[in-house]
């Protein structure tokens, strides 16, 4: 049973070798057999006979090449590997990559998707539409939340996300108005099953322990690196007291991740902390619009990552994109999705994003008679940006983002044969360019299958959209917001 709701779920787990169907009888589909067994420690799986793209410049790419799985490691790269008794997959017509890597995503807001699409961040006094991002979803919607809200929407975005071939998110949860709160959490994500860095940021109210509740947060659930779970510190600046924050942070070791949004009027704060030298290497910078040239350059010395939402940012009035800006100071962003309130939380619309965007201005600069142009970002950039660049922003590169051996084994098979795609002629510019989550046909998280064929495992989809749905009316009624699915 689960504890932070009325239900149990009872497939939101994974069975143990030998139970079940048996540890060598696997999954039969039309496709071939899956062995039960993936991910445990002895058990080799060969993925033979992909595109591979390693995103590894020492590794290399490989046309019809192997990646040998050992338990929930990458043992080997390349071509012909030899395996011994080690179980096949056959990966002919897939392009094998990276899982993706989402920087920045509020999945506590997944039972109000698609709500906010026409909304902008915050009610300026300009031309907005009817309801705003923060006094809508933060100020109204974000109260009302119970810790059972908590877990069935992060639990449900989670296993959305696998679905769409991401393997690791840092969960942006601003919702952190009780312990049970955080616990609840804390718990989906685990029960996800995937790779995720937990976002301790803000919560409301009387029973709210932010941010001191961190030391217990860390004690309790992120004692061991040796997990699938990390833990970053959230440090909004327009938060009172935000020092504390990034004080009880770098205590404990963790990095320190904040919006930057011109929007909020964070500029002055940010120049201070800026030009005071408290910019390091720990911290990661959501957005990073409207900001000035000097903060740039510290952030950019201070060896400090920046995660660019690029859709967002466009539609919800955050200030455009500054993809130009960080490459122009050699610092590589990494893609993140939001909030699913306005847009989708699938990695192939922010890569086609940042890609469309940068090259459109680089295009009007050439059209416009400009000749010291800067370089266009390709479809390998932004795949780039996508995974290895992710996980180096959030600190796990040395566990994932690209095809590494010796890297746990979080990796996706996209299906390159599927009437949008086929026939195969550029690896990278089809995943970028014309794939969707359709065409992510199995995915794996350090070493073990989450979906497999276009099927997403161990997790009972009906019952927990029904939950979701039942949330999702809470809130609204809870609220007092109507939810007029015609309106205008």
């Amino acid at each position: 049973m689960c504890k932070f709701c009325s239900e149990g779920h009872p497939n939101i787990h994974y069975s143990p070798a030998g139970e079940g169907s048996g540890a060598l009888q696997g999954i039969r589909t039309g496709a071939g057999t899956m062995p039960s067994w993936s991910g445990e420690d002895g058990r080799r799986l060969l993925i033979r006979g992909g595109y591979v793209l390693s995103m590894d410049p020492g590794v290399g790419d490989f046309a019809g090449g192997d990646v040998l799985v050992s338990g929930s490691r990458i043992e080997a790269v390349g071509m012909k590997l030899e395996a011994g008794d080690a179980a096949v997959i056959d990966a002919a017509g897939m392009i094998v990559i990276p899982g993706f890597i989402d920087t920045h995503h509020h999945q506590f807001e997944t039972a109000l998707r698609g709500f906010l699409a026409d909304c902008i961040l915050i009610n300026d006094g300009k031309p907005h539409s009817l309801y705003n991002y923060y006094e809508h979803m933060l100020q109204k919607f974000s109260m009302v939340y119970r810790p059972q809200d908590v877990y069935v929407n992060e639990l449900f975005g989670s296993l959305s996300q696998i679905d769409a071939g991401v393997t690791t998110v840092m969960d942006v949860s601003q919702i952190h108005h009780s312990p049970e709160h955080s616990d609840a959490a804390v718990q989906a994500l685990r029960d996800a099953g995937r790779r995720a860095v937990f976002g301790y940021f803000e919560g409301w109210g009387e029973r709210s322990k932010y941010p001191e509740d961190a030391r217990r947060l860390k004690k309790e659930h992120f004692s061991s690196d040796d997990q699938l779970l990390t833990m970053v510190m959230g440090g909004e600046i327009y938060i009172p007291g935000y020092e504390r924050a990034w004080a009880i942070g770098r205590e404990l070791g963790i990095p320190v991740a904040l919006h930057v949004v011109g929007t909020f009027g964070m500029r002055d704060t940010f120049d201070s902390l800026a030009s005071s030298g408290q910019f390091g290497p720990d911290n990661i910078f959501i957005h990073m619009t409207g900001m000035s040239d000097m903060a740039w350059k510290m952030a950019a010395d201070a060896g400090a990552h920046v995660s660019l939402s690029v859709p967002i940012e466009m539609t919800m009035r955050h200030g455009m994109p500054p993809i130009q800006k960080a490459l122009d100071l050699g610092m590589q962003p990494s893609l993140s999705t939001d909030v699913e309130c306005t847009m989708t939380a699938d990695p192939f619309t922010q890569m086609r994003s940042a890609m469309t965007l940068q090259r459109a201005f680089v295009n009007e600069d050439a059209l416009g008679g400009k000749t010291d142009c800067a370089a266009m970002v390709t479809s390998r950039d932004v795949l780039r940006f996508a995974t290895i660049e992710g996980a180096k922003g959030l600190k796990l590169d040395r566990k994932t983002g690209s095809l590494t051996p010796g890297k746990e084994a979080d990796i996706v098979l996209l299906d390159a044969s599927a009437i949008n795609v086929a026939p195969l002629n550029h690896a990278t510019g089809a995943v970028v360019t014309l794939m969707d989550r359709s065409n992510v046909d199995t995915v794996m998280v350090a070493g073990r299958i989450r979906k497999w064929r276009g099927e997403l495992l161990d997790a009972d989809i009906p019952k927990l959209r029904s939950e979701l749905e039942a949330s999702r009316d809470h809130l609204f009624e809870a609220s007092g917001i109507d939810r007029d699915v015609f309106r205008n």
